[in-house]
């Protein structure tokens, strides 16, 4: 799951992209579907949950052990991929040097101005220079930042990309980073299945209604019909790939009507794909990293080894 908490635009190609995802042999939707404003309310809630370790551990490793690598390398600007609310990013700021840059980027505005304003106002001695983009394609640096520079990309998110994806993105990151440079990567280990899966089926229902809130966000968006009561939550290991998947599954047969769109059959027990969450090994991030032309340099995990964070750079 992505670190978010205010609401994404969705764009105006939402229809199409529906509607593929829709037409495919495995029904699928965009994962940036869950964040509208009650969707990034029950994720914050999501972060919480006893069950839900990732973001706790990341903020811990960030605490411990990131400030300090902060400090020793001493960066004189931090680019942070999909910044969000910039939450446990605050742990690498404390670190930075005055005078330092950073520069958060993100597809939402809203986030952005939030971040420019919350982190100006607690880091005056910092330059915060928000930039609005896509980080699929790795980040969109902007003229003028000092160097050396830390590229983070927190939060596990390069989990919700499929392998291409993943390489895509780090290709992107290597294009944008010169020798002197570094990349800050967080990374969900591959642990007990029952654990990974518990993460996503917590007791209190929190992340079913949180998968289940996309229905509502077409309902809204699109004028669809989805009745959320005709579909349940699932989610589980795929050993196979290594990932979580994130599931709606039909109870019974039906048809879903969307506007411009048409009407999607549903049999009894077929699904629509809302999300993966891939999760690595050292070994696999070091491939991703070898095939994205980034060499693994360091590798930091709490004392259970259920997370790391990764730090790569440009080969020499």
């Amino acid at each position: 799951m992505h670190e978010h908490s205010v609401q994404t635009s969705f764009g105006e190609g939402l229809i199409d992209e529906v509607r593929e995802g829709l037409s495919q042999s495995q029904k699928q939707l965009s994962s940036k579907l869950f964040y509208d404003e009650r969707g990034s309310e029950l994720f914050d809630e999501i972060t919480g949950l006893s069950e839900y370790y990732p973001t706790r551990l990341e903020r811990m490793l960030l605490r411990s052990r990131g400030a300090a690598w902060i400090r020793s390398f001493e960066p004189r600007s931090l680019i942070e991929m999909g910044a969000g609310s910039a939450d446990k990013t605050r742990a690498l700021l404390d670190a930075m040097p005055d005078g330092a840059w950073y520069v958060p980027i993100d597809i939402s505005a809203s986030y952005l101005s939030i971040i420019a304003e919350q982190v100006g106002a607690e880091y005056p001695q910092l330059t915060i220079a928000p930039v609005e983009a896509d980080i699929s394609d790795g980040p969109v640096v902007p003229d003028g930042v000092p160097a050396p520079s830390v590229v983070a990309f927190l939060g596990s998110t390069i989990g919700n990309f499929d392998r291409a994806g993943a390489v895509r993105l780090l290709k992107g990151v290597r294009d944008a980073i010169t020798r002197g440079d570094r990349f800050l990567m967080g990374a969900d280990l591959v642990k007990d299945t029952r654990i990974l899966e518990r993460a996503y089926n917590d007791s209190a229902g929190v992340t079913a209604a949180f998968n289940l809130n996309v229905l509502d966000v077409l309902n809204r968006e699109l004028d669809a019909d989805f009745d959320s009561d005709a579909f349940e939550h699932r989610a589980f290991f795929n050993s196979d790939a290594s990932r979580i998947e994130m599931h709606l599954v039909s109870k019974d047969e039906q048809v879903v009507t969307i506007p411009n769109a048409g009407g999607f059959h549903f049999d009894a027990g077929e699904s629509i794909l809302t999300e993966i969450s891939c999760k690595y090994t050292r070994a696999s991030v070091k491939t991703l990293f070898d095939d994205a032309g980034l060499v693994l340099e360091d590798w930091m995990t709490d004392a259970s080894q259920w997370y790391a964070i990764a730090v790569g750079r440009v080969a020499r």
